[in-house]
């Protein structure tokens, strides 16, 4: 029995085409074929993606009559933004440091 590759949210956001997928659900939940009409791509190539974000949690699909309708789910989304967060520090040191040292060659020109 072979297991199932899952993928982690920061595979599931890494790919242009799944943020946008993720952007135009977090304003309404959507079927299928209308995500697929926002997109140049096939139908079959969308529900790949859709697997994807799926195995990452970061949607879910119910089937609602012959169409499956895919709503967000923002919470792994969290994942990134601590991510991100712990990183910020560095770059508020450096800017603090930039202008710091663009300040200094200022008032050595005066």
């Amino acid at each position: 029995m072979s297991a199932i590759k899952k993928h982690d949210v920061f595979q599931a956001v890494a790919d242009p085409t799944r943020r946008e997928i993720l952007h135009l659900l977090s304003n309404q939940n959507l079927a299928i074929s209308e995500i697929t009409s926002h997109f140049s791509i096939t139908r079959t190539a969308v529900v790949k993606h859709l697997t994807i974000l799926s195995e990452a949690n970061l949607v879910s699909g119910k089937k609602s009559g012959r169409e499956k309708i895919y709503h967000l789910h923002p919470e792994p989304l969290m994942e990134i933004k601590n991510w991100v967060s712990y990183f910020e520090q560095f770059w508020n040191n450096k800017l603090s440091m930039l202008k710091y040292l663009v300040e200094n060659e200022e008032d050595k020109k005066e």
